[in-house]
């Protein structure tokens, strides 16, 4: 939870967002954009009924016509397709499964090597479905540095470094002459570099070029069409949109950060809101201040952090640092635009790279993510066996996705597979406490991790009893 008020009257910080429009940049005149749906009207079956048409709905519905080309799937969203998170992330398409390595060892320590394993799998076989479907997308395999800003966070990284080497990770610790050797900031004390274990994404034509792949095996979507309630039939579950209905077998659920239509999965997540800001493309001479030859993604190692990387077009995008929870949860479109938080984004950014003053931002938006107390994915079913879903991605979706739409299917079809055997699938995280207590408990937390990382990474009596309570709070 950000202190605003400097950033806010900075006259000089502020002259760089002058020209700031509160638009996507991934959807600034894309001429991949592809048509709309129509909405669902009248009775339809089905074998699967997916609901939500993000990458998780997505990668259901194209694994699902992989595995099986004969089953009949459609796929319902309530606004269009990647709408949601999917649409509007930074394009970061990281291996982890559980929101960086140290939040999983802290949690699932005995089946590390397992998780790690399956997803560097996982992020390779994303590579592989690109090419597989032409996906035009912006892929690049560039890798990502983790950046220390302060002595503690070097050792943080050392430290990380051993272990995930030992589990079959090839990392690299950069020193100080190093790190800003490749990216020239003078904020940079170290790095952790991962060489292949992130790729960098336009994370609109990646929702988009599923979304294609899907229609060409056969897949049925329908937009602007919410699912109101689910209904147990005997053939199947019945989902009841405004217009009509699907029968399907069975229902995946991938509505991410909306209320899921399983009300006692609701208590296990709350949306946060993530924002992020573009610049104009830089110059040569811009770019020549900064390197970035190998355009790495970069973030921060603290406790809030910020994600940045060069776009297609020679912009960065900078995002991240702050999470704003609204009371009870809401969802709403007027929460994407945040001025404070683009204040504080922007003074940061001079910070990290006051080569660049006078740059001036173009774009600015945010977007609501789903995150539980742990910080990493969960799944469960419900219906006797009819519905699954997973939620809880915490922002760090980008490829986890296509492992949560994976094992969901296996828990739809009933296959025993490594997936489904694993303590991260088969363990929920704890509930969030019912509001006005989630508020407080959210806030509170947010408090102490700002001044854990302001006073060296030290943790407060709060923050340690929520380590004692197995929350995770400190990705």
């Amino acid at each position: 939870m950000a202190d605003h008020s400097m950033q806010k009257k900075d006259p000089f910080v502020l002259r760089h967002l002058a020209e700031v429009q509160p638009d996507l940049w991934w959807l600034d005149s894309d001429p991949l954009e592809p048509a709309s749906h129509p909405a669902l009207v009248g009775e339809l079956g089905a074998d699967l009924c997916i609901i939500g048409a993000g990458y998780t709905g997505l990668w259901t519905a194209l694994l699902a016509k992989e595995r099986d080309p004969e089953r009949s799937v459609v796929v319902i969203e309530q606004y269009e397709t990647g709408a949601g998170a999917s649409g509007r992330n930074g394009g970061f398409c990281n291996s982890s499964l559980t929101h960086g390595f140290n939040n999983g060892w802290n949690r699932f320590r005995d089946e590390m090597d397992v998780i790690e394993r399956l997803g560097r799998e996982n992020l390779n076989e994303i590579e592989e479905t690109i090419a597989r479907y032409g996906i035009e997308c912006d892929w690049e395999r560039t890798g990502e540095i983790r950046v220390a800003l302060a002595p503690w966070q070097v050792k943080n990284i050392e430290e990380e470094a051993s272990l995930r080497n030992a589990l079959g990770d090839h990392v690299e610790v950069l020193d100080r002459e190093a790190v800003r050797a490749r990216v020239n900031s003078p904020s940079y004390e170290a790095g952790l570099y991962d060489p292949d274990g992130t790729a960098l994404v336009d994370p609109a034509r990646l929702v988009w070029g599923l979304e294609r792949a899907c229609l060409s095996l056969g897949v049925k979507i329908f937009e602007n069409s919410k699912v109101e309630w689910l209904e147990d039939v005997d053939e199947g579950i019945r989902a009841h949109t405004p217009y009509g209905a699907v029968t399907a077998a069975k229902v995946a659920l991938a509505t991410n950060v909306f209320p899921s239509l399983v009300r006692k999965a609701r208590k296990y997540v709350v949306p946060v809101y993530d924002y992020q800001l573009v610049t104009e493309p830089l110059t040569d001479e811009q770019r020549a201040s900064i390197g970035w030859e190998s355009r790495e993604g970069i973030s921060d190692a603290g406790y809030q952090f910020h994600y940045y990387r060069l776009t297609n077009d020679g912009s960065i995008l900078w995002g991240g640092y702050d999470a704003i929870y609204n009371f009870r949860g809401k969802v709403r479109r007027e929460y994407e635009f945040n001025a404070e938080t683009y204040a504080t984004l922007a003074s940061h950014f001079l910070k990290t790279f006051p080569q660049l003053k006078g740059i001036k931002f173009t774009h600015a938006w945010g977007g609501a993510i789903d995150t539980c107390t742990r910080f990493s994915p969960f799944w469960g079913t419900s219906h006797k066996g009819k519905v699954a879903y997973v939620l809880g991605y915490t922002g760090l979706g980008v490829a986890s996705t296509r492992f949560g739409a994976a094992t969901m299917l296996d828990l739809l079809d009933d296959l025993d597979t490594e997936r489904t055997r694993l303590s991260m699938v088969r363990r929920k995280p704890l509930p969030f406490p019912p509001e006005p207590f989630r508020w407080v408990f959210i806030r509170l937390t947010q408090w102490s991790i700002t001044r854990a990382d302001r006073h060296e990474g030290r943790r407060n009596v709060w923050l340690k009893a929520m380590d004692a309570l197995g929350l995770g709070f400190d990705s």
